[in-house]
C-alpha cells in the first residue's frame, strides 16, 4: 500500500514541502530511504521502527520505501522522523483514515519511546504551509508558539507518537495553539536588563553612539583596556529604534533556522547584539555549510555586530564583510542552488590604539617600539575602514566620574531622540528603494540631500588641509553631519553640525598613530 505525508525542509530562510511516500509490498524484506537523504535521514528508519514497537504497533516485516519528493533536493536532519513514523503506520492500515494525512504539514524528530523533539525552522515551515494552504501543521509542543505566530493556519502542538496517532484515528482532539503575537511583542519591546544610565562618565562617547543610531553608522571605538569599549557597545541596542514586526519576523526566521530561537519563544522583540571572539572562521562569520546557515552577520540582521579587538581577526574574515556591508545581504552560492540571507546591520567594533594598548594615554606611557602603533593600525585594510562613518576616541574614566552619585541619561530619552530623528528620515527617503537612514546615501543622494553654505565648505576645506584627512572622508563627514542635523531638528547643515562630525574621523588623520 502506498501512503502519502507531507514534511517540510528549510532552505536558506524559506521552506520547501516535501513530499514523504511510503510504500509496503511484500517483494522484500528491506527498508530504503530515497530522494537524497542525509545520514541523519537515513537512520530515521531506526528511531522509527523503535517508536512504533515501543507503543505496541507494528513494523511492516515485508519491503518498505520511503520516498522523499522532490528527490533531486538533498534532505537533512532528524525532522522527517515523524511524517516517516506516520506514513508507515498508514501504508499497513494501522491508521483509520490515511487520505487525512494529506491535509497536514507533520514535523518533529522521534526519541526511541516515541517523544516528539523540537525542530530547526518551525516558523518558515509554517509560512509556506499557510502559502500551500493546508489545513494544519503538527509541530512539536517546543515549537508550536513559534509557528503559532503565522495565522490563517492551525498549528497543533504534540509531544508523543500517540498523540499524532490518536489525532488521525480520530480518537482524540488536539486544541490549535493561539499565539497573541501583537500583544506579546509590544510587552517585551522596552524590556532591557541594561541602560546607558549604567555607565559612569563617557559622556562623548555616548553621544557618539546616539549619532550612529540615529543615521544607522557604523562605529570604532578606539581606547585604552578597560576604558568601557564593550560597555558601551552591548547597551547600542537599548537606544536604537523599536523592532517593526517586519523586522522582528524577518529576524525570527533566520534565528528559527538557525535553531537558536528559545523554546516556546514567540517573536524576537529586541534588536539582536551579536559578539563573535576574534577566531572566528570566515564560514561562521558570513554563513556556508553543505546546506548553508545563517552567520553571524545574519545573526545580526535588524540590529548589532560588535567586533572587539578589531586588528586580532584575520584578515581574510574581515574582508568577506565587505560586499554585504555594501549591500546587506550575503549571498552563499553552490553547484546547483544560490542562498540569500539577510545582513542589514551596524557595524560596532573596538580596538586598542597600540599592541601594549596606552598610546595616547593620559597617565601611562607606551611600551611599544617605533613603528609597531601605525603597523597595528595597518592590519585594518583601507576598504574595510571606508564603511566606517565614525571613528571615537574613547578615554579611561576619572575617579571623580566613577564614584560621582549623580545619575546619568537614561537609555529611554536617548531613544526618543533617536527615534525622532529617524522619523525625519523615513519621510525624506520614502520614495528611494532600499534606503532607510542617512548612512545608506549614495553619492547621487549625498550631493542634493548634504547641502552646505560657503561658512560650512570653508570650515570643511580648512579641516581637510589641517587636520591631513584622507579624501575618503569627505563623504563620510557630509553625512554624519546629516544625523547631527536631524538630531538636532534642524534642515539645514550648520557649521557646528560639520565640526562635530569632523572630529569623527580620528583614523583618517594622516599619521594618526605616528
Amino acid at each position: 500500500m502506498l501512503v502519502k505525508t507531507y514534511g517540510s525542509a528549510v532552505y536558506g530562510v524559506e521552506a520547501i514541502t516535501i513530499t514523504v511516500e511510503v510504500s509496503v509490498n511484500n517483494q522484500g524484506k528491506n527498508y530504503y530511504v530515497v530522494g537524497l537523504p542525509d545520514n541523519a535521514v537515513k537512520e530515521s528508519l531506526q528511531r522509527v521502527e523503535s517508536a512504533i514497537k515501543s507503543n505496541r504497533f507494528y513494523m511492516p516485516r515485508t519491503k518498505l520505501v520511503v520516498n522523499l519528493a522532490p528527490a533531486d533536493i538533498q534532505k537533512k536532519g532528524t525532522a522527517f522522523d515523524l511524517p516517516i513514523a506516520i506514513g508507515t503506520l498508514g501504508a499497513t492500515d494501522q491508521i483509520i483514515n490515511p487520505e487525512k494525512l494529506t491535509e497536514y504539514i507533520i514535523m518533529g524528530e522521534l526519541s526511541l519511546d516515541g517523544e516528539v523533539c523540537p525542530i530547526k525552522g518551525a516558523l518558515p515551515i509554517a509560512i509556506q504551509a499557510r502559502r500551500e494552504q493546508f489545513k494544519g501543521l503538527i509541530v512539536p509542543k517546543q515549537n508550536a508558539r513559534e509557528a503559532a505566530m503565522v495565522k490563517d493556519i492551525n498549528v497543533y502542538a504534540v509531544g508523543h507518537l500517540n498523540e499524532v496517532i490518536a489525532f488521525f484515528k480520530d480518537e482524540s482532539t488536539i486544541e490549535p495553539t493561539v499565539v497573541n503575537t501583537r500583544e506579546e511583542f509590544a510587552q517585551a519591546q522596552s524590556d532591557f536588563d541594561i541602560d546607558f544610565a549604567d555607565v559612569k562618565g563617557q559622556e562623548n562617547i555616548k553621544r557618539a553612539l546616539e549619532i550612529a543610531a540615529a543615521g544607522g553608522h557604523n562605529a570604532i571605538l578606539i581606547g585604552p583596556p578597560g576604558a568601557g569599549k564593550t560597555m558601551l557597545a552591548k547597551r547600542l541596542p537599548t537606544i536604537l529604534p523599536p523592532l517593526s514586526l517586519q523586522e522582528a519576523l524577518e529576524t525570527t526566521k533566520i534565528y528559527s533556522v538557525a535553531g537558536k530561537l528559545p523554546e516556546n519563544t514567540t517573536l524576537i522583540s529586541k534588536r539582536p547584539y551579536r559578539s563573535p571572539h576574534h577566531t572566528v572562521s570566515d564560514a561562521a562569520l558570513v554563513g556556508g555549510g553543505g546546506i548553508p546557515q545563517p552567520g553571524e552577520i545574519s545573526l545580526a540582521h535588524n540590529g548589532v555586530l560588535f567586533l572587539d579587538e578589531l586588528p586580532e581577526f584575520k584578515r581574510t574574515v574581515l574582508e568577506v564583510m565587505r560586499q554585504p556591508m555594501e549591500e546587506r545581504k550575503v549571498t552563499i552560492s553552490r553547484a546547483k542552488v544560490a542562498f540569500d540571507f539577510p545582513a542589514s546591520f551596524m557595524l560596532i567594533a573596538s580596538m586598542n590604539p597600540c599592541p601594549c594598548g596606552f598610546f595616547n594615554h593620559p597617565e601611562r606611557e607606551c611600551t611599544c617600539p617605533p613603528g609597531a602603533v601605525q603597523k597595528y593600525l595597518n592590519k585594518i585594510s583601507g576598504p574595510l575602514l571606508d564603511r566606517i562613518d565614525l571613528h571615537v576616541e574613547v578615554t579611561p574614566v576619572a575617579f571623580s566620574e566613577l564614584s560621582s552619585v549623580q545619575v546619568s541619561e537614561k537609555s529611554k530619552a536617548i531613544r526618543e531622540r533617536v527615534v525622532r530623528a529617524r522619523e525625519i528620515q523615513d519621510t525624506r527617503y520614502k520614495d528611494c528603494e532600499g534606503v532607510y537612514a542617512n548612512a545608506q546615501m549614495s553619492s547621487r543622494q549625498l550631493k542634493e540631500i548634504c547641502m552646505i553654505g560657503t561658512t560650512g565648505q570653508q570650515l570643511l576645506k580648512t579641516a581637510m588641509e589641517k587636520l591631513n584627512l584622507s579624501a575618503r572622508a569627505y563623504d563620510r563627514i557630509l553625512k554624519v553631519s546629516r544625523t547631527i542635523a536631524d538630531l538636532a531638528g534642524s534642515d539645514d547643515i550648520k557649521p557646528e553640525h560639520l565640526a562635530e562630525a569632523i572630529q569623527y574621523r580620528s583614523l583618517d588623520r594622516q599619521g594618526w598613530g605616528g
